[in-house]
């Protein structure tokens, strides 16, 4: 039987910490920037942590 692939999407997406989260980045900061405040921008910018909820789901498509 051939190898499971990894999810293509998640691969582009989410990275593993050393430490077993997973990290993604935050939706709203590709366009239509003009209307966003400095602040919003800048913390839309910074790395989020994955949901508990959403783990075992985003585990399951980037660990094959």
């Amino acid at each position: 039987m051939p190898k499971m692939k990894t999810k293509a999407s998640a691969k582009k997406r989410f990275t593993v910490t050393g430490s077993g989260k997973i990290r993604r980045k935050h939706a709203y900061k590709s366009h239509i920037l003009t209307k966003k405040s400095k602040k919003r921008k800048r913390n839309l910018g910074y790395y989020a942590i994955v949901d508990k909820a959403d783990v075992k789901n985003v585990r399951q498509m980037i660990l094959k």
